[in-house]
């Protein structure tokens, strides 16, 4: 049994919160963003946050060395967009592997500088963070050609294949499948997973005795009061799709406050035969875009969940900061985690 494994027995674990929400209050240029091996790129590149742990991981390390500071047992690496499918939007679909090698080199650093000045600290993990794509293979960007797909599935699979590769090889912990809107986009992820540990099973050597592959956590988004994800599955539906993969976890993250998010994370914590996770936003956003909830806040939702019995492993998405993560960590600290029932779909 892998440590984590043996951790999420014994306690609730935490995430970590918001990277682009704590990339934002750096006020970085186009200049930060480009460094000196961009600095003649033929495109604008801010925005592309992914590429920053190239051209300024000081930047990054230290965004996880606060979260690590907070308490988090798991960080995410800065690869929500690191496929060549995102990267295409600034031409970059070529550094795809490069970026996802040089996000964990960023986490892991952050985590040997954590530890060096925390002697006897618990472990903590790296989480490679696997996002949704900006093409679905459920959906139409064609209002008027329902049937038209911009993408195909075999191409989001070569696209979350070397994601997986460079993620695998830079030396993540677990893969995270994030953010989920369209199910058959993650459901290519979770190929892609599988068939990469087939095709190497080499590398599989560190993980579960090296049965298998990266223990892989997923978690889905559910985008309003109807309980349904964007592409129109209700959650039930949606863990029923997914758990084929025999995940470490399965959860809800984004779209949601937790004030929003609760009854959904009850009824997942009903219906799932393997540990839970949520990372809800800072409540909901305001006229200007921006997250108001406070840390107390945030931190008072998850810790209802936690002590009925909802979750095992927490954290923040959207507009959540360091002050988010400490207040759960230490809202939680104390409480059983869920027991892992026996599920009807699994």
């Amino acid at each position: 049994m892998s440590k984590i494994k043996e951790l999420l027995q014994q306690r609730i674990l935490v995430l970590d919160g918001a990277m682009g929400t704590m990339i934002q209050r750096y006020r970085l240029t186009e200049e930060d963003y480009r460094g000196n091996r961009f600095q003649n790129w033929h495109s604008d590149v801010k925005g592309n946050n992914d590429l920053l742990s190239i051209t300024r991981p000081d930047v990054i390390k230290a965004i996880h060395k606060e979260y690590l500071e907070a308490g988090s047992d798991i960080i995410e690496t800065n690869t929500f967009s690191s496929t060549s499918i995102a990267q295409a939007d600034y031409d970059m679909q070529s550094l795809a592997y490069e970026l996802n090698v040089a996000s964990v080199k960023c986490a892991r650093e952050a985590i040997d500088a954590f530890v060096s000045e925390h002697p006897g600290t618990g472990p903590k993990f790296i989480a490679g963070a696997i996002g949704p794509l900006n093409k679905t293979l459920s959906l139409s960007p064609d209002v008027n050609n329902p049937g038209y797909r911009a993408v195909t599935f075999d191409e989001v699979v070569a696209a979350y294949t070397e994601q997986i590769h460079g993620l695998i090889d830079g030396g993540a912990d677990l893969l995270l499948i994030e953010t989920i809107f369209d199910t058959l986009n993650a459901k290519a992820a979770i190929f892609a997973v599988k068939q990469f540990f087939r095709d190497h099973p080499e590398k599989a050597t560190r993980f579960n005795n090296g049965a298998e592959g990266a223990p892989v956590m997923i978690s889905g988004t559910i985008t309003d009061a109807s309980g349904r994800t964007l592409s129109g599955q209700t959650l039930e539906a949606f863990y029923i799709s997914v758990a084929h993969a025999s995940p470490l976890s399965v959860g809800l993250n984004c779209a949601l406050g937790a004030k929003e998010m609760r009854p959904h994370v009850s009824e997942l914590a009903h219906l799932a035969g393997c540990y839970v996770s949520a990372y809800p936003n800072a409540g909901l956003p305001n006229a200007m875009g921006e997250y108001d909830e406070l840390p107390e806040q945030t931190a008072a939702f998850l810790e209802d969940w936690a002590k009925e019995g909802y979750v095992n492993i927490v954290g923040g998405c959207c507009g959540t900061t360091p002050a988010h993560i400490a207040a759960i960590a230490k809202a939680v600290k104390d409480v059983t985690p869920r027991t892992v029932p026996v599920a009807a779909y699994n």
